[in-house]
């Protein structure tokens, strides 16, 4: 992952030390809660989205001491990182909020919590058959076959 990342920072790279990489893929691990190798597509995307984050970040932090500098690209440089973490932490939160599953590691049918039938049962006439002793009330989730 940080070899990936090293080559898709590009030139913002000779900013970067190589424990930058390293920082910035134990943040996402800690931040996701996902280590590393990952085990879909999904979540190697988005820890390498959220390293990618952190490495901005730094960057950001790096400029923020310059911010009342003369030179105004200074400034314009700290505002396009500050606007590129916004950015990413905008998205991070949309996939979040889309994929709860992915986040939560479990199937989609789990999340959702147990469901308790009402215990009422008919037959095809009408009669009530609630308080006989084959009913049984399901209160487990049942994956879709």
């Amino acid at each position: 992952m940080e070899v990936l990342l090293q080559g898709e920072m590009k030139g913002l790279s000779d900013y970067l030390d190589v424990s930058d990489y390293v920082n910035a893929c134990n943040d996402a691990s800690r931040e996701t809660g996902w280590s590393f190798p990952t085990s879909s597509d999904f979540r190697t995307h988005w820890m390498k989205q959220r390293a990618k984050r952190h490495l901005f970040f730094y960057l950001l932090s790096q400029s923020a001491h310059k911010f009342k500098y003369q030179q105004v690209n200074l400034q314009q440089r700290f505002d396009h990182y500050e606007r590129l973490v916004k950015y990413m932490d905008e998205a991070y939160l949309a996939a979040m909020e889309s994929n709860p599953d992915e986040w939560a590691g479990v199937e989609a049918f789990r999340i959702f919590g147990t469901k308790v039938d009402a215990g009422f049962a008919y037959d095809e006439v009408g009669k009530d058959l609630t308080y006989d002793s084959d009913q049984l009330v399901e209160f487990q989730p049942k994956e879709d076959d």
